[in-house]
C-alpha cells in the first residue's frame, strides 16, 4: 500500500467513524461525549478522542493508535476506553467497535447476568447476550471482563455502564448496537406488566434461527 493510498484510506475511515459517532448521539444511544467508536485500518486503530463533542470533529482531528496503544496520529487524546477497543481488535477479527451508554441496555445490565432470550435476533450477536462484571471505566480490568462476556459473541452489556458491539464494518457494528438496545427495551417493556412473564425462546429455537441467518440476504 502506497503512502497516498494509505492516507486516503485513513481519511475515508475517519469520515465514516465521525458519521457513526454522530449517529449514536442523534439516535439517543449516548449523551454528550459519552460512548466511543473505533475502526481499524491495517495496523492502525482510529478512535474518537476524549471529551470532544462529535459535532465538532473535523478531518484535522483524526486520532489513531497502533495495536499496542501508542498514539501515531493526531493531537487530541484518544478515548479513555481505549483498552476496551484494543482488546477487541487483539482477540477478534473486528474491523469496527461501537461502545454506547444506551438507556435500556444499561438498565438491563443492572438487573440480570444475561439478557433473557426475548427475541430471535439474539442469534445475530452469537447467542444470549452476557453482562460483563462491573469495573471502573477505562481500565484493563473492564476490558478483561468485557472480553470474557464477548466469548463467541459480537456484543455484550457492561454492568452499570453500557454496551459494546463489533463487526466487519462500522455499519454492522452500529446495527448490532441498535439491535441490542431494541431487544433490551423489548424485554423491559414485556417484563414490566404486573402479573405476566414474557415468553422466552429456548436455546434450540435460537440455534434454528442462527442456522437460518447464515443464508439471510444471499442471492439464490
Amino acid at each position: 500500500m502506497t503512502d497516498q493510498v494509505r492516507q486516503d484510506a485513513i481519511e475515508r475511515a475517519w469520515e465514516d467513524l465521525v458519521a457513526t459517532a454522530r449517529r449514536t448521539a442523534a439516535e439517543g444511544l449516548v449523551v454528550g461525549t459519552s460512548g466511543n467508536v473505533s475502526v481499524r485500518v491495517g495496523g492502525l486503530v482510529l478512535v474518537t478522542p476524549s471529551g470532544v463533542p462529535y459535532d465538532r470533529l473535523t478531518p484535522e482531528d483524526a486520532v489513531a493508535v497502533d495495536l499496542d496503544g501508542n498514539q501515531v496520529l493526531g493531537d487530541l487524546a484518544p478515548t479513555s476506553e481505549l483498552p476496551l477497543h484494543l482488546e477487541v481488535y487483539r482477540n477478534t477479527g473486528a474491523v469496527a467497535v461501537v461502545h454506547t451508554h444506551a438507556v435500556h441496555a444499561t438498565a438491563v445490565s443492572t438487573l440480570v447476568p444475561e439478557l433473557p432470550l426475548i427475541h430471535y435476533m439474539a442469534a445475530a450477536l452469537g447467542g444470549p447476550v452476557r453482562v460483563a462484571a462491573y469495573a471502573l471505566y477505562g481500565t484493563e480490568e473492564l476490558a478483561e471482563n468485557m472480553l470474557r462476556a464477548l466469548r463467541d459473541r459480537t456484543g455484550c452489556l457492561l454492568q452499570n455502564h453500557g454496551t459494546v458491539t463489533y463487526g466487519d464494518s462500522l455499519d454492522q457494528a452500529y446495527d448490532r448496537t441498535a439491535q441490542l438496545e431494541w431487544m433490551c427495551r423489548l424485554w423491559l417493556t414485556a417484563a414490566a406488566l404486573p402479573g405476566y412473564s414474557p415468553t422466552l425462546l429456548s436455546r434450540s429455537q435460537l440455534h434454528e434461527v442462527a442456522d437460518k441467518l447464515q443464508s439471510y440476504g444471499r442471492h439464490r
